[in-house]
C-alpha cells in the first residue's frame, strides 16, 4: 500500500498491462451514423451505417445523412457526421445472446444542410421502452447517454421520433454491446428507506441510465483505460469538504481472487485509488465523515447507487471498520472489508443500494468511522461511485404497426392460453391416474435454490464441497421446518428493534416462538454466495446431532426464497465478549476452566460421535456461546466437514477458517483432519488465559500472533507473566502448568504430534481438579481417557451417540446482559 500521490502515468501503465485481458462481448455493434466511411474512437472501429453491414440496418422511415463542413479542431471524426430523422425511424440489431446489454448514444450537434441540430426535439425508444423523452440539444457540446438494459428477445430495435410536425431527431453514433453476466445481479441489493432497510428485488429487470461515474481519489479515466469503454471522472467537484479527505493510492493491481468484483465492474485504477479520512491536522480521536454530493435533478426518481471499495490503506486484516450513509441514512454499518473479501487485503468489492431522490437535487454519499474502530485505526474509505437513474417505462403511444402487433399478441395469447389449458387438464388426468397407484409425495416449496431434499453424492445436490452426511431419516428435514408466518410472528415481522447482530450470512433477530421459547433467528440474504452452502451445511450437521455442549437448531425456513435458521437463544453470548473488549465482568479461573471443558466435550462428541466424525473447521472464541449458567456450547457449523473414512488419514479440501486460529499444516497441505480443530482450540485456550485476541496487529511484531507469542513464554516456563491481570493470584501453579502444557500440545506444528480432543478434555479436567484440590490425577499409560471417564456426564462415546438426547438449557431464564452481545458468531466482524 502506498499513501499519498502516485504518478498518474504509473497507474495508467499498470492499467494498460491488465487491459490486455479485456472483456470480449458476444454482441458488439458500433455505428458511425450518417457516414459513408468507417472511423475509430478509443481504438474501437465504428462502421458506416449507410453500408448496412451484416446484421444491423436502418429501419423504415425518413432519414438524412448530414456532414459538418467546419468541425472543431481536434474533434473526433465520429462527430463530424450525423443521421437526422424526420419521421419515426431508427435501427435494428440482431442479438446473439440474451442478457444485460449497454446501449450508448453519442450526440454532438452542429449546423449542416439546413439542419441546426441544436434545435432538435425528439424521443428515443429501445424495444418499445421510452428511455429518452423530449430531448433538446440546446448546446454544441458532445454528450454520451448510456443505458443498461436487459434484452430478452433476439433483437434490439431503436426508434427516434420527432416530437412535433416540424421537429426532427439525430444521432452521431450508437453502441450496442453485451455486458458480463454478473454486471447487474439481483442478490444483496439494499433499498434504503427513512424508516428501514429492506432487500430490493429484480434489479436486473430495470432500465438504468448512467448519471455519474466517479473515480474517487484518482484521475480521469477514458474509455481506452476501461474494459467496457467507460469514462470515470475525478471526485474533486463533488466533495462537500475537501479538507476532510486525503487521497491514497496503491502501486500494485488489486487482488481479484476473492471474487467480489472484476475489471469489468470497475477498472484497476478505480480500486488502486481512494479517499480516506484526513486526520493530519485533527486530534487523534476526532470522528467525522467524508461526504460527496452527486447532482441528480429535482424530478422525483429512484436511483441505483453502486459504491466501490478496496482496502489499500490497512496494514493488516480486520483493522478497518466504517459506516456508509446515503442521503443521511445508515446504509451499511460496521463494514469490515476483510469479512466480505474472505480475508484478502486490497481485494475489490462493490455494494449496490437503491434510494429515492429528495428535494435537495443530489444523492449524498458519506463514509465515516464505526464505533468498532479503535483510536489508532479509525478510518473510512471510498474508491469509486456510480449513480444510475431507474428509467420509468410509460405506456408508449401506439401507431398502426404497433396496433397490428398488439392484435397478433392478443390472438396468440388466446390461442396459447387455450392450448395451455388443454395440456393442464391432460396433465391433471394423468396425475389422478398415477395418484391411485402411488403414495402421495410430500409437496415441495417453490424456492430459488435447490431445496434440502437430496442426500449423498447426487449430481443435483448443492451441499458444500464434499460433504457426505447421512440421510436424516424417512421424513427428511421436514420435521425441522418452521413456516415463514411463524418466523414473522416470532420476530414481530423482523422488527428492527429486535436485531441482535449481523454478519456475512445476514441479520440475526431475537424472537419468541408460539410456545414461548426464546430463539435467535438468523435470516440470510437470498442469493448470497456464501450463504447457501453454510445454510445447508448447518441444517445437515445440526439435524443429526444433539449434545448439551452444542448449540441446538430449533428449525429452519426456506419459503419465498428465504434462508432462515432458528437456534436456541444463548443468554450470555460469546466467550470472546467475556474475555476482552466488552466491559463485562471478568470470568474467574474456575469459570474459564469449566467453559473450556464444556467446549472440549462438545468437540470430542463431534469428532467421535459417528463413524467418520465431524470436523468443525472454525473453532474460535466467538463460536463458543454461553447460556444463562455460563455453560459453554460450540456453535456455527457452516464450515463443518465430515471426517476421513476409516481407510483414510485426511480430507483433501480448500482451506477455510479464521486467521489466527488456522492450523498451519492444514494451510500448507490443504489436508484436513480433526487435529486441525485441536490446533484452533489450543489458540482458544491461550485466548482464555491471556484475555487478548488471537491476532492483534497493533501490538509489537513479536506479540501480534497470540499462539506464537504465548508459546515462547510457555517454553521458557514463564507463562504466568502473560496471564490476564484479572487472574492474578487466582491460579494455582499446578493448575497453570497443566493448562499451559495442554495448550502447548494442541499447538504442535504437525497434527500427528497433537492430542485428541478426548486427551485435551482429560487434561483440562485434571487442571480443574488441581485448581480445586491440588490433588494429582494420573492418566493411563497411553495418556488417553479410560472407559469410566468416557461415561462421565457430558462425554459421549461413539457407541452412545445414537442414543444421545439434548440436555441443554431451557432458555427461559432471564438475563440482564445486553441483547447486542447475544449469539455473536453471527454478528462478529471477523471473517472466514
Amino acid at each position: 500500500m502506498v499513501t499519498g500521490n502516485v504518478p498518474v502515468l504509473s497507474l495508467i501503465f499498470v492499467s494498460l498491462v491488465s487491459f490486455s485481458s479485456s472483456f470480449t462481448p458476444s454482441d458488439n455493434y458500433l455505428l458511425n451514423c450518417g457516414s459513408p466511411t468507417n472511423t475509430t474512437l478509443d481504438n474501437r472501429l465504428f462502421l458506416a451505417d449507410s453500408t448496412k453491414p451484416g446484421s444491423d440496418s436502418l429501419s423504415a422511415g425518413q432519414s438524412i445523412s448530414v456532414l459538418n463542413q467546419n468541425p472543431p479542431r481536434n474533434s473526433p471524426a465520429l462527430y463530424h457526421t450525423a443521421r437526422v430523422f424526420t419521421s419515426s425511424s431508427g435501427y435494428r440489431f440482431n442479438i446473439k445472446k440474451n442478457g444485460t446489454h449497454l446501449v450508448r448514444f453519442h450526440f454532438s450537434p452542429f449546423v449542416a444542410r439546413g439542419f441546426d441540430l441544436t434545435s432538435a426535439n425528439f424521443s428515443v425508444m429501445v424495444n418499445g421502452i421510452l428511455i429518452l423523452r423530449d430531448l433538446h440539444s440546446n448546446n454544441s457540446s458532445a454528450v454520451v447517454r448510456e443505458y443498461i438494459i436487459e434484452i430478452d428477445i433476439n433483437e434490439v430495435v431503436i426508434v427516434f421520433t420527432p416530437m412535433n410536425d416540424s421537429g426532427f431527431g439525430f444521432v452521431n453514433a450508437i453502441e450496442v454491446f453485451s455486458a458480463p453476466g454478473d454486471f447487474v445481479i439481483d442478490a444483496g441489493v439494499k433499498l434504503i428507506r427513512a424508516d428501514r432497510i429492506e432487500m430490493y428485488k429484480n434489479l436486473s429487470s430495470q432500465v438504468l441510465e448512467t448519471v455519474s461515474r466517479i473515480n474517487v481519489g484518482g484521475p480521469k479515466l477514458t474509455p481506452f483505460n476501461d474494459t467496457l469503454w467507460r469514462t470515470w471522472i475525478p471526485d474533486d467537484d463533488y466533495l462537500v469538504l475537501k479538507s476532510a479527505a486525503r487521497r491514497v493510492s496503491a502501486s500494485h493491481p488489486p487482488n481479484y481472487q476473492s471474487g467480489g468484483s472484476s475489471r469489468e465492474i470497475a477498472p484497476d485504477i478505480v480500486y488502486m485509488t481512494a479517499q480516506e479520512m484526513n486526520r493530519e491536522n485533527l486530534t487523534l480521536d476526532a470522528r467525522f465523515n467524508i461526504t460527496w454530493n452527486f447532482p441528480v435533478g429535482l424530478d422525483p426518481a429512484r436511483y441505483l447507487v453502486r459504491l466501490h471499495f478496496c482496502d489499500i490503506v490497512s496494514r493488516g486484516l480486520n483493522l478497518l471498520y466504517f459506516n456508509v450513509y446515503i442521503n443521511g441514512y445508515l446504509a451499511s454499518g460496521d463494514l469490515d472489508l476483510s469479512t466480505v473479501t474472505y480475508h484478502v487485503l486490497a481485494s475489490p468489492v462493490y455494494a449496490d443500494y437503491v434510494v429515492d431522490s429528495d428535494d435537495s437535487g443530489v444523492v449524498r454519499v458519506s463514509v465515516g468511522p464505526s464505533a468498532l474502530s479503535s483510536v489508532l485505526t479509525m478510518n473510512a474509505i471510498l474508491n469509486g461511485a456510480e449513480i444510475m437513474k431507474m428509467v420509468t417505462v410509460p405506456i408508449a403511444e401506439t401507431n398502426s404497426n404497433s396496433k397490428k402487433t398488439n392484435i397478433w399478441v392478443l390472438v396468440s395469447s388466446v390461442v396459447g392460453g387455450f392450448v395451455g389449458l388443454c395440456l393442464a387438464l391432460l396433465a391433471l388426468l394423468l396425475a389422478i391416474k398415477c395418484w391411485t397407484k402411488k403414495p402421495k409425495p410430500r409437496p415441495s416449496e417453490s424456492v430459488a435454490w435447490t431445496p434440502l431434499r437430496v442426500y449423498g453424492g447426487s449430481s443435483h445436490s448443492r451441499m458444500s464441497e464434499g460433504t457426505a452426511y447421512a440421510s436424516p431419516g424417512p421424513n427428511g428435514y421436514f420435521a425441522l421446518r418452521i413456516p415463514f408466518a411463524d418466523v414473522q410472528l416470532a420476530t414481530k415481522n423482523f422488527d428492527q428493534n429486535l436485531i441482535i447482530g449481523s454478519g456475512g450470512f445476514g441479520t440475526v433477530y431475537k424472537g419468541v416462538l408460539r410456545d414461548n421459547t426464546k430463539v435467535a433467528v438468523k435470516r440470510g440474504v437470498p442469493g448470497s454466495r456464501q450463504g447457501l452452502p453454510e445454510f445447508q451445511t448447518e441444517i445437515t450437521v445440526l439435524s443429526k446431532i444433539r449434545h448439551r455442549h452444542l448449540v441446538s437448531l430449533v428449525g429452519y425456513c426456506e419459503e419465498q426464497s428465504e434462508m432462515i435458521l432458528v437456534y436456541e437463544y444463548m443468554e450470555k453470548g460469546p466467550l470472546k465478549s467475556h474475555l476482552y473488549a466488552s466491559g463485562l465482568p471478568p470470568l474467574s479461573w474456575k469459570q474459564r476452566l469449566e467453559i473450556c471443558i464444556g467446549s472440549a466435550r462438545g468437540l470430542h462428541y463431534l469428532h467421535t460421535g459417528s463413524a467418520q466424525g465431524i470436523i468443525h473447521r472454525d473453532i474460535k472464541s466467538t463460536n463458543i456461546l454461553l447460556d444463562e449458567n455460563y455453560m459453554a456450547k460450540v456453535a456455527d457449523f457452516g464450515l463443518s466437514r465430515s471426517g476421513p473414512c476409516l481407510n483414510e488419514t485426511h480430507v483433501s479440501t480448500g482451506v477455510k477458517g479464521s486467521f489466527g486460529y488456522l492450523d498451519p499444516e492444514y494451510f500448507r497441505r490443504q489436508q484436513l483432519t480433526d487435529k486441525s480443530d485441536v490446533y484452533s482450540f489450543g489458540v482458544v485456550l491461550f485466548e482464555v488465559l491471556c484475555a487478548r485476541p488471537a491476532v492483534d496487529p497493533l501490538l509489537a511484531r513479536e506479540q501480534v500472533n497470540l499462539a506464537e507469542w504465548a508459546m515462547q513464554w510457555q517454553k521458557k516456563g514463564m507463562l504466568q507473566q502473560i496471564i490476564d491481570p484479572h487472574l492474578a493470584g487466582q491460579i494455582k501453579p499446578s493448575s497453570l502448568k497443566k493448562f499451559g502444557e495442554t495448550a502447548e500440545k494442541c499447538l504442535a506444528e504437525y497434527g500427528v504430534d497433537r492430542p485428541t480432543m478426548g486427551d485435551v478434555l482429560w487434561n483440562l479436567e485434571h487442571a480443574l481438579q488441581l485448581q480445586e484440590t491440588g490433588q494429582r490425577r494420573e492418566p493411563n499409560e497411553d495418556g488417553s481417557i479410560n472407559e469410566r471417564e468416557l461415561s462421565a456426564p457430558g462425554i459421549v462415546t461413539p457407541f452412545q451417540a445414537s442414543n444421545i438426547r439434548q440436555d441443554g438449557a431451557d432458555g427461559n431464564q432471564n438475563s440482564n446482559i445486553s441483547t447486542t452481545e447475544i449469539f455473536s458468531q453471527l454478528m462478529t466482524n471477523e471473517g472466514r
